[in-house]
């Protein structure tokens, strides 16, 4: 069965890479455009439904399709498939600090094709876990105006400067300040006892100041929207898109 197997899946291609992608338009018609990417071991039903929110919301929301099997259960087996997946692809880094993810390029071409085609005053994105960080790439060239991100998990920890650093290069980084410092806004979530998103927020706060959005969730859970689904975290993400979106 394709999954999810009532969204329409296509394709999108950027500078000879191809990704497959799902996408569900709200049932009003077409809403701001929102990308929802996937974290490890890729659509799951988790993400799948917290996409379906997201749409239910009025939102168009397009999911690339990254890495694992789409579909499949949130399983060890499925974590360990897409963990070596990810590993051997160049399209992603996971240990180097002070680089933007390859992929960006990808994502960034993505949200610009959506907001051409949607209008408004732009679209947004949402990272989780390993692809936490990639909504913040995606604003240095792409009309992202809401960019949200869950657990940032990249690069992998330990490490005190692999654990603060936020996945992107310094020219990126002063771009995305340079957006913030003229008002654009960015939404964090994690749980506040998560070791795997090291001290990135703490970073975030430094570097971007009052236009980082911290919500911090008590206890030790990692996945905010999918997995250990939190209703005060969609809460916070749909207010933002509301806010950033219409």
């Amino acid at each position: 069965m394709t999954f999810p197997d009532d969204w329409t899946q296509g394709s999108h291609t950027h500078d000879g890479v191809s990704h497959t992608t799902y996408r569900q338009s709200p049932s009003t018609g077409s809403g701001p455009g929102v990308i929802v990417i996937h974290e490890i071991p890729g659509i799951t039903p988790a993400v799948a439904a917290f996409g379906q929110e997201v749409v239910d919301a009025g939102y168009t929301v397009v999911m690339p399709s990254l890495f694992g099997t789409d579909g499949a259960a949130y399983t060890p087996l499925a974590v360990g498939k897409a963990i070596r997946q990810v590993c051997v692809s160049r399209e992603f880094t996971k240990l180097r600090t002070g680089v933007t993810t390859p992929v960006a390029g990808w994502l960034r071409s993505l949200a610009t094709e959506l907001h051409e085609e949607l209008g408004g005053p732009g679209v947004g994105a949402l990272g989780m876990c390993f692809t936490g960080g990639f909504a913040l790439a995606m604003m240095v060239d792409a009309p992202v105006t809401a960019p949200v991100l869950c657990q940032p998990s990249t690069p992998f920890v330990p490490g005190r400067k692999r654990a603060a650093d936020l996945n992107l290069s310094p020219g990126d980084l002063d771009v995305v300040k340079g957006k913030c410092a003229a008002g654009q806004q960015v939404l964090g979530l994690q749980f506040r006892k998560d070791p795997l998103t090291g001290t990135r927020f703490d970073t975030l706060t430094r570097e971007l100041g009052d236009a980082f959005i911290r919500v911090e969730l008590e206890g030790r859970g990692h996945s905010t929207v999918t997995e250990h689904r939190r209703q005060a975290g969609v809460d916070a993400v749909l207010s933002f898109f509301a806010d950033n979106l219409h």
